[in-house]
């Protein structure tokens, strides 16, 4: 081989050039027309970059798989993957999930109970029969996907489960009546607590009774007892309605009475405390000047006595020719059938 200055290693580039044909004509044995060549290849590149490629939608999350292993989540929009290797799941992470416990929906939307879950035993040894919904929504996609088998079979008996055991604690009255809220909260926290437990992946939304109702054979019954509730109550809300009518009127008499009384208590003194400074000044003027006084009090004394009466004034002179006359048949007792009215007057 003669040495060409242009390629100083001519001999290793002389066998690198034999192995590239070589691989030539065996690929062009393998496919003997060019057309199908090129047909083949551009299929492969286009297979090999559709496969590159995936999306994942607003409302997904994409889990990433090799080899059955998940190696990383992607979020919305376009991205990478290794073709023929990885393989993308595409969870819808912003759907709400709905589980019906205790009753089932059928195609024309009438709701059928299932006895054997919804009838639950509460504190006070009464049989009620429950119906609710659990809505959730995946919270972790990875475990929702691989970490529990059939989870919408394992969310349903969860809750059940969940749901017992709260109704298990309260009273027959809380649940027919004003304790539901505190019943859907109470379940909602231990069902969460379960799913948590299991790593099943999702996020307890809401926790919603349909229906609390007591067993048919004692729906009469329950009825009578609710109306005589619900009468006592309206008894109650009436009597205190009442109460609350009449006390702030009695308080209000007894307040104007004891201001009466004060204030008659008040002019009683005040009028009291007047006649005797009166009494006191006119005692003063009395000490000062008796014989007036005297006259003045004795005339003033006749004067309201004798006011009223008929009299005759005599003088001094002609009192003494007079013949005194005591007139006893007047002072006699009035005959019978006589009216009060001439007593009176006699």
């Amino acid at each position: 081989m003669v040495w060409d200055p242009k390629d100083p290693w001519g001999k290793k580039s002389d066998s690198i050039d034999d192995a590239v044909r070589q691989a030539q004509d065996q690929l062009r044995q393998m496919m003997p027309f060019k057309g199908i060549r090129s047909v083949f290849l551009l299929a492969f590149l286009v297979i090999a970059v559709w496969q590159s490629t995936f999306i994942v939608a607003p409302d997904e999350e994409g889990v990433v798989k090799r080899f059955g292993d998940v190696v990383r989540s992607a979020g919305p929009g376009p991205h990478l993957k290794i073709p023929f290797i990885e393989t993308v799941l595409h969870p819808k992470v912003e759907k709400l999930h709905r589980i019906e416990i205790g009753f089932r929906t059928d195609r024309q939307g009438r709701a059928q109970v299932q006895a054997q879950e919804a009838q639950m035993l509460t504190d006070d040894l009464n049989i009620i029969a429950v119906e609710f919904i659990v809505q959730y929504k995946i919270k972790n996609a990875s475990d929702y996907l691989f970490k529990v088998d059939e989870i919408d079979d394992t969310i349903e008996k969860a809750g059940e489960a969940a749901m017992r055991e709260v109704i298990g604690k309260s009273k027959i009255d809380d649940a027919l009546t004003t304790g539901k809220a505190h019943i859907q909260e109470g379940t909602q926290v231990l069902l969460q607590h379960i799913l948590d437990q299991y790593q099943a992946g999702v996020q307890i939304a809401a926790v919603q009774l349909k229906d609390v109702n007591p067993p048919e054979a004692v729906v009469a019954a329950f009825k009578d007892v609710t109306s005589a509730k619900e009468d006592r109550q309206k008894l109650i809300n009436q009597s205190q309605g009442y109460r609350n009518d009449i006390i702030p009127k009695a308080k209000g008499e007894a307040a104007q009475t004891v201001n009466q009384a004060k204030g008659y208590a008040q002019a009683r003194l005040a009028r009291a405390e007047g006649e005797a400074n009166r009494f006191v000044k006119t005692l003063k003027e009395y000490e000062q000047a008796k014989d007036i006084i005297s006259k003045r009090i004795y005339i003033e004394t006749m004067e309201e006595v004798l006011g009223g009466v008929e009299k005759i004034v005599l003088d001094g002179k002609a009192s003494e020719r007079l013949l005194p006359y005591l007139p006893l048949d007047r002072l006699k007792a009035p005959p019978a059938g006589a009216g009060a009215g001439e007593e009176k007057k006699r």
